[in-house]
């Protein structure tokens, strides 16, 4: 496939993943025609339940990887800590989209806070914290309360530790057993907000309406929109979402987390894939965030993801599936399930989109 031919109906898509993503963008494919196939190591995922094919295989089954490329026609992902080698060994054979520059920078919290503040954007106090000599550095300079997180592979609060006063610096760097670290200072926000943007393969960017995030434990709650943003505001989120995506010369949906501050807009996290806070399109557009994605790694031509109802999502944690019953049972109620089998605290199970008429 060159970069210039879209794919046509009955293609496969590559998912790298098999969790409640890459399910919906399994079903979102679906719909424009295509099939999908999905590599992910555990049985049982949400995935495999609607997807056409899974290679149930792990990350460092080179022949494995080889096979799920010559049966897939271009390939994606729904989750960021995909191991490098593996990539290598999928890059060879088919395109990846979004491409590796994009995973380079959100994998480490440090490398993706350089390449923002190297855009000129603004992102919180941050130092790298390979020690703890380091550690009492950063504290010196950035100061307290501050969070300290892991380089890689954290996620949902998971990966972080509090630092209200230098006293708690030894055992917050206890928690990051020895993962090297980083410092961030904490930001004095108004409240936080996400855009949901995307790129096609020519170039083309187009964005949702930012929505307005709150966070209990480290996850994602509630999402609401339309945020409570000026009209500048809301111009500049989705204006700094475009210069991200063109500067990795990006192909698919990204989310990017950003504070509200009264001195502008800093940047929290970028995330190169669809997003839990963009699961609001579903119910709130004719083209949600899933088929935007899909459309841009085939290289059709992108929607514009205008909004026709104001929306609530709320994520279904743990033990809110007690309250499934009245759930279904509210008409302005639109219920997604992830197919997990066994309910965990802290585990999202689903979610639900609230809508009422459009107000702005």
């Amino acid at each position: 496939m060159s970069d210039a031919s879209p794919l046509p109906p009955g293609s496969v898509i590559g998912i790298l993943g098999g969790g409640q993503l890459g399910r919906m963008l399994s079903v979102a494919a679906s719909r424009l025609g295509y099939k999908t196939c999905i590599f992910e190591p555990g049985g049982d995922c949400p995935a495999s339940h609607v997807a056409n094919f899974h290679f149930k295989a792990s990350y460092d089954d080179t022949e494995a990887l080889a096979r799920f490329a010559e049966a897939v026609d271009v390939i994606t992902y729904e989750f960021e800590n995909i191991p490098t080698s593996a990539l290598d060994a999928l890059d060879a054979v088919k395109p990846i989209r979004p491409g590796r520059e994009a995973l380079r920078v959100s994998q480490d919290r440090l490398v993706e806070k350089e390449f923002l503040e190297g855009l000129g954007l603004s992102v919180a106090p941050f130092a790298d914290v390979p020690d703890g000599a380091a550690l009492e550095a950063a504290i010196a300079r950035i100061g307290t309360p501050a969070i300290l997180k892991t380089r890689r592979f954290g996620y949902d609060g998971k990966g972080q530790a509090r630092i209200m006063e230098p006293g708690d610096a030894a055992g917050a760097l206890a928690d990051m057993q020895g993962a090297p670290a980083i410092l961030e200072g904490f930001v004095d926000f108004e409240r936080e907000v996400s855009v949901i943007a995307a790129r096609g393969v020519s170039g083309e960017v187009a964005c949702f309406d930012p929505g307005e995030n709150v966070h209990e434990g480290g996850i994602l709650r509630t999402t609401t929109v339309p945020a409570t943003l000026s009209t500048a505001q809301r111009t500049d989120a989705v204006l700094l979402a475009g210069r991200i995506l063109n500067a990795l010369d990006y192909v698919g949906v990204m989310g990017v987390e950003l504070f509200v501050t009264p001195a502008g807009l800093v940047v929290n996290e970028i995330a190169p894939r669809v997003h839990n806070s963009g699961h609001w399109t579903q119910n709130g557009c004719v083209t949600d965030q899933f088929e935007q994605h899909i459309r841009a790694v085939a290289g059709l031509p992108l929607a514009d993801g205008s909004r026709h109802a104001d929306v609530v999502m709320e994520n279904l944690i743990g033990d809110d599936m007690d309250r499934l019953p009245d759930l279904i049972a509210d008409p302005k109620a639109g219920v997604h399930l992830y197919g997990k089998a066994e309910v965990k605290a802290g585990r999202k199970m689903g979610h639900v989109n609230r809508l009422v008429p459009r107000t702005s």
